[in-house]
């Protein structure tokens, strides 16, 4: 059995943003973090890893410095990893991104008792399309915003959040599921972890090795093959610092209602 953390490495939203000129992120010339909700995904590969044994793989599509995030997750409990890179990857859209990363898994092979652990969605997109599509490309069941995870046998028992509740789900392996940044809290890097991560695999993918794949069209993939297009790209002007109002709840009311009288508001 082997769990497949699909993992991606975004912009650090503290820090300076920088954009292209076709519109894409200038991603070589900004601080970049692993996205939260993949951290999430990653610990629940581990605490199934940690009772079952099992074989953890962390996946990335990105450049070859991406290879120092698997290093970190290798550290952090990981048994190997895999950097899909390429040019021909570049500016790839969640459409093109989606069959990429699911061609590099046909490649790997996915096995009968195999599962494909994403997060939610990424914090440079917010779009929660990767994942899905993944699913559909590969044709496995999928369940999104996993609160809980537990294994039974060959079926895993999901807990699925929803906006009032929550629904539990059942689905046989393999299945891709996409978790929530609530589902736990990710573990530090271990000492032991750090000494040992370079000696473990990375395996690289480029285009010359998934060119082949059969989920993969040649024409839909990259910056010229994607169907979506960026209008455009900017740093949102910073705000100014906003104002307090104290004393009571009637008196802050108050405070309120004079400020926008003043400014002809109300």
């Amino acid at each position: 059995m082997r769990i497949f953390v699909c993992v991606k490495q975004v912009p650090d939203t503290s820090g300076k943003v920088a954009v292209n000129e076709d519109g894409t992120l200038n991603r070589a010339s900004m601080l970049t973090i692993i996205n939260p909700d993949d951290l999430s995904a990653m610990e629940a590969a581990l605490e199934l890893k940690d009772t079952l044994g099992c074989q953890v793989t962390a996946v990335t599509m990105g450049p070859p410095p991406a290879e120092g995030m698997l290093r970190e997750l290798i550290a952090m409990g990981a048994d190997d990893g895999v950097l899909i890179s390429g040019r021909e990857f570049g500016g790839s859209d969640t459409f093109a991104t989606s069959q990429i990363i699911a061609g590099a898994l046909h490649n790997l092979g996915v096995g009968p008792e195999d599962m494909i652990f994403c997060g939610r969605q990424a914090i440079d997109g917010d779009t929660a399309q990767v994942g899905p599509q993944i699913a559909e490309k590969l044709e496995i069941p999928q369940v999104t915003y996993a609160a809980k995870i537990e294994k039974e046998g060959n079926v895993l028992k999901i807990r699925r959040m929803l906006e009032d509740g929550y629904m539990t789900v059942r689905v046989q392996t393999p299945c891709l599921i996409t978790c929530i940044k609530e589902l736990n809290s990710p573990r530090y890097l271990t000492v032991k972890g750090i000494l040992e991560c370079y000696d473990k695999p990375i395996r690289v993918l480029d285009y010359n090795a998934l060119k082949d794949e059969p989920l993969i069209d040649p024409t839909t993939i990259g910056l010229k093959g994607s169907p979506t297009n960026i209008f455009r790209s900017f740093t949102p002007p910073q705000k100014g610092a906003g104002q307090m109002l104290g004393g009571t709840e009637e008196e802050a009311v108050g405070q309120l209602v004079s400020q926008l009288a003043k400014r002809h508001m109300i």
